[in-house]
């Protein structure tokens, strides 16, 4: 893996480096870390579910009640089963920005907890 240089000296390919593969291996390891703690952060963020609802947001881990009091009722709901039978829901909610144009939210649920959404 070395290349001889002008000296006949082997140099280490500089990704190989000691100092370098430290430094890519912290960088790797705090975004493992981010990507992780990433999904318990909204958690933090209210100390309790109610809070969040009081604030009209929605938070993983909510309820259906909750969600509802949250936002009020969906547009649509739409409502499967995995293999294992799991019942999932895709809750469409729309708002209507002008009589032409609509933004549209989505959360979805596996049985009676709020899993993830993108609005």
């Amino acid at each position: 893996m070395s290349t001889p240089n002008t000296l006949g000296l082997k140099e280490t390919p500089y990704p190989c480096r000691p100092a370098v593969r430290a430094a890519l291996s912290v960088v790797l390891g705090l975004i493992l870390v981010g990507l992780v703690t990433w999904r318990f952060l909204p958690y933090y963020k209210y100390s309790t579910l109610e809070e969040a609802v009081a604030q009209k947001r929605v938070v993983v881990g909510m309820n259906r009640g909750q969600v509802l009091k949250s936002w009020g009722a969906p547009y649509k709901i739409d409502v499967t089963y995995t293999d294992t039978g799991v019942r999932r829901e895709l809750w469409v909610f729309e708002d209507w920005i002008d009589s032409a144009t609509v933004k549209h939210r989505y959360l979805y649920f596996e049985e009676d907890a709020l899993v993830g959404g993108w609005y």
